[in-house]
């Protein structure tokens, strides 16, 4: 039997199912899809860290007698031409996005796709209410699932040792530069080894729960683009921190990251509609949303964060939470604008993720935030970020401002700074109007 392994956001040999069930002669491969990497910025960074982690996925490989053949063309290209080559299947791992699930209806008319639950710890058809209903609150969802939260190991794949690499020109692997990307320099904890970032976390997590939502700390994971990439399993990360002091609130977050894919796979349209059914009218200001994007709202909380968005690629999640609540209930402009705005900057995007915590946000999700709650992000600044050490590192233009000011809507800041742009919007008004408007939809 020979058989393909289509890698993709699944890359590691331990804890992967291709390398579990496949049988005997095989070639790992990887693609640069064409069809996206010419729709990115070419100073895109997540591109660069994905480019280097495929590479150091291909020394693993070879590391237990394999190797992975790298293509950057279209997929359905690359499965016309190996088909010639007398493969009887392809293994990959399910995604469940629009784009992939339509791209495996493609390439199974060309050879047959045998696909695995390989990116998350959960198949979410083993998962439902007694009436066989999907679940929509994730703390009901998370309570069905205490056989597994609570146990200290969940079972990984063993690769099978009796697998073989098929001859193939493994050498020929393109550059950065043949992708069309330029490399970029990559935030510092990207830099470091999985194992060093993992003993890091680990001596984080007494103090996690506490100190995670404070913007200037160090106290998060810092392995989400780990996560996107299938650097490391999220089975994997549950048995390293299962068994350390202080894991439950981490341990749940993770299964935050399960329930959101759970969510796209059962509800596939909201990748583009709201889960709710619901009709806001927004006034989506075309330049009140290129001001959010550029960190030019007058809100230094908001700009802050998106300029560390737009200079690093990454941003803290209550900040996430913050700059999306005031882009769809301050300003009043539809969720997808944020959500592909996010898309195209985050290093660790991942589009359930990204697409619930969106409509979470703007109070039409699943188990969404009460449209009648707001963030104030001026009361989240101070309580998050007291000192402004955060706001003054991305916003240096204010670092003789007092923190006291910076925290205060009334501070007129810009009358001191006329370089700092004026409020598009006063908290309070738009706070106001948006739940209005929301009530009315």
């Amino acid at each position: 039997m020979r058989e393909i392994l289509w890698f993709q956001n699944d890359l590691r040999v331990t804890d992967n199912a291709l390398l579990h069930y496949a049988k005997q002669d095989v070639l790992p491969i990887y693609i640069f899809d064409k069809d996206i990497l010419n729709n990115l910025d070419k100073e895109d960074r997540s591109i660069c860290f994905l480019y280097e982690s495929v590479l150091v996925f291909k020394k693993q490989l070879q590391s237990i007698g394999l190797d992975l053949a790298i293509f950057f063309d279209e997929p359905k290209n690359v499965f016309m031409d190996l088909k010639k080559l007398g493969f009887d299947s392809i293994l990959s791992s399910y995604s469940y996005d629009d784009y992939s699930k339509k791209m495996d209806e493609t390439i199974n008319n060309i050879l047959p796709i045998k696909k695995f639950y390989n990116r998350f710890i959960l198949n979410p058809n083993e998962h439902l209410k007694k009436d066989n209903t999907p679940y929509k609150v994730f703390t009901s969802f998370y309570k069905s699932l205490t056989f597994l939260t609570s146990s200290l190991l969940i079972e990984e794949f063993l690769y099978n040792k009796n697998i073989q690499k098929i001859d193939f020109d493994y050498d020929k692997v393109p550059s950065l530069e043949d992708l069309g990307f330029k490399k970029q320099r990559l935030p510092l904890h990207l830099t470091k080894s999985l194992d060093i970032l993992l003993e890091e976390f680990i001596l984080k997590l007494p103090e996690y729960k506490e100190n995670r939502d404070y913007f200037s700390k160090d106290a998060t994971s810092n392995l989400s683009v780990h996560l996107r990439y299938g650097l490391i399993s999220a089975r994997e990360l549950f048995n390293v921190i299962r068994k350390e002091k202080g894991s439950d609130f981490f341990i749940k977050e993770l299964f935050f990251r399960e329930f959101y894919a759970y969510i796209l796979y059962h509800f596939p349209f909201t990748q583009f509609e709201n889960f709710k059914s619901i009709d806001i009218s927004y006034i989506n200001n075309q330049d009140d949303f290129v001001k959010w994007c550029e960190g030019k709202t007058g809100v230094p909380i908001i700009d802050a964060a998106m300029i560390q968005l737009n200079t690093t690629g990454l941003m803290h999640n209550r900040l996430r939470m913050v700059t999306a609540s005031y882009l769809t209930k301050n300003l009043l402009i539809d969720w997808r604008w944020g959500e592909r705005y996010f898309a195209k900057k985050l290093l660790d995007y991942e589009i359930s993720t990204n697409i619930a915590s969106w409509q979470w946000a703007a109070s039409t999700g699943v188990d969404a935030v009460p449209y009648f709650r707001v963030f104030n992000p001026y009361i989240q600044s101070k309580k998050f970020d007291k000192e402004a050490d955060f706001i003054k590192k991305y916003l240096p233009i204010l670092s003789k401002i007092e923190a006291v000011k910076i925290h205060k809507e009334d501070s007129n800041i810009n009358q001191n700074i006329k370089e700092y742009p004026k409020q598009l919007v006063s908290i309070n008004f738009s706070r106001k109007r948006a739940i209005e408007v929301f009530k009315k939809g």
